[in-house]
């Protein structure tokens, strides 16, 4: 198998409030290939699909158990800490749920953590290690 990831599927309670926090309150364009029940949002390499969450239980053959932490965070980085700060309080403002307040971290960086309206853990990062290049992809 290559080293790549193409596709990252969240399955959402409530699949049009879910794609309001992305397109409207985050500011992000759905793709003209999404269709009914599928948004798709190109993230330059890899794309972010919305989905109903039953549909998705469907699918996978499993049944969906909520958890308080599945040990997996989907990460924003940014350019400075002020960026982090400014961040968190747009998708607190979008009805996100803090889960850690920003601020300095073990690592040596800068960062907090919020649930979006589904539940899904994000994590928004500076790293003054790590470069963003002209797409704001990480280079490491």
């Amino acid at each position: 198998m290559r080293q790549k990831l193409n596709l990252i599927t969240l399955g959402t309670d409530d699949f049009q409030k879910s794609l309001d926090f992305y397109e409207k309150g985050l500011g992000w364009k759905k793709s003209d290939k999404s269709m009914d029940g599928l948004a798709l949002f190109d993230l330059d390499g890899i794309i972010l699909a919305l989905h109903p969450r039953h549909e998705l239980v469907d699918d996978t053959t499993l049944t969906y158990q909520p958890t308080t932490f599945s040990g997996l965070t989907i990460s924003h980085n940014t350019k400075s800490e002020k960026e982090v700060d400014e961040i968190l309080e747009k998708v607190a403002k979008l009805g996100a749920t803090i889960v850690k307040p920003a601020q300095k971290v073990y690592w040596g960086g800068y960062s907090g953590y919020f649930k979006d309206l589904d539940g899904y853990l994000f994590e928004v990062a500076y790293n003054p290690f790590w470069k963003l290049d002209e797409n704001d992809n990480i280079k490491l």
